[in-house]
């Protein structure tokens, strides 16, 4: 966890690679943003479905037909809203998987890679996707600060995180007036959730990788208690921060949710219909 107001940070096993699962969807989403960036194809890019995308482990891509078309856009919001691993898989394909792992390393996440597409079928995809809570609190800080990638790109993906649609683990110990940018991720044995917390007055960062788990309701409950006393916690540390008259390392004001500038661009992505053919990668 990092407190993005005092840059206090504490973690337990922070730097164990751990299996993912679809918090590497993150890591993917940055490798896109990067290549948007650099001006490699446009957010209106469309991708061609093709069989060897599809994963029915999560998301309803799998059930479309091959040669199917999807925009970069609308992709990025099935992979992190829905958690779709088909949507996931186009957008690995288009930037590149090594592309992927090479600019995890560049930002200084050790522990962060795919070895393979996302396959959820059979064991291997623990391997296959790996990452450490510290690499993922790495990785949010940086979206945080307006630092992964450029202040526009950051602030589009903390709008694409916010519209999560599974917020029963880091969320359901929270307010519910308070906004997280998150990104959770499962398999049999694995409970992960990453995000940024927009606490008043004390935004922080936190990631949550659990494994072998002998029950998933073991997972949630230990992570609804980690989100818990973290968020109780910060709120100390800010009440404390603010009577000693200690100031601020965000970037932000604190406590502010960033706002993205095309942010109804990803409402109208999430029920775009797919296109007609033509043009597609």
């Amino acid at each position: 966890m990092y407190d993005l107001s005092s840059g206090f940070s504490v973690g337990y096993n922070a730097n164990v690679s751990m299996p993912a699962a679809s918090t590497i969807k993150v890591a993917v989403m940055t490798e896109v943003f990067k290549q948007l960036e650099e001006g490699d194809f446009s957010l209106d890019q469309r991708v061609i479905l093709h069989a060897s995308d599809k994963d029915d482990g999560s998301g309803d891509l799998c059930d479309a037909p091959v040669g199917s078309e999807y925009s970069v856009s609308e992709l990025l919001a099935r992979m992190i809203d829905v958690s779709d691993n088909t949507a996931a898989n186009m957008l690995i394909r288009l930037v590149g998987r090594r592309n992927i792992n090479r600019e995890m390393y560049a930002l200084g996440l050790r522990r962060t890679w795919l070895s393979d597409d996302i396959r959820t079928q059979g064991w291997a995809i623990r391997n296959e996707l790996r990452s450490s809570p510290s690499d993922m609190v790495r990785l949010l800080k940086l979206m945080a600060e307006g630092r992964l990638i450029d202040e526009w790109s950051s602030n589009e993906m903390i709008a694409i995180l916010e519209d999560d649609e599974f917020n029963t683990l880091l969320p359901e110990s929270l307010p519910d007036d308070v906004v997280i940018a998150h990104k959770t991720g499962s398999l049999f044995d694995t409970l992960n959730d990453v995000g940024i917390v927009y606490a008043d007055g004390a935004p922080y960062v936190i990631a949550v990788m659990t494994t072998e788990l002998p029950s998933q309701s073991i997972g949630k409950s230990f992570i609804h208690a980690l989100s818990r006393t973290a968020y109780q916690g910060e709120m100390r540390l800010t009440t404390w921060r603010i009577a000693k008259g200690l100031g601020t390392f965000y970037v932000g004001a604190v406590g502010d949710v960033p706002s993205a500038p095309d942010v109804r661009y990803w409402d109208n992505a999430a029920t775009e219909a797919s296109a007609s053919t033509g043009g597609g990668l």
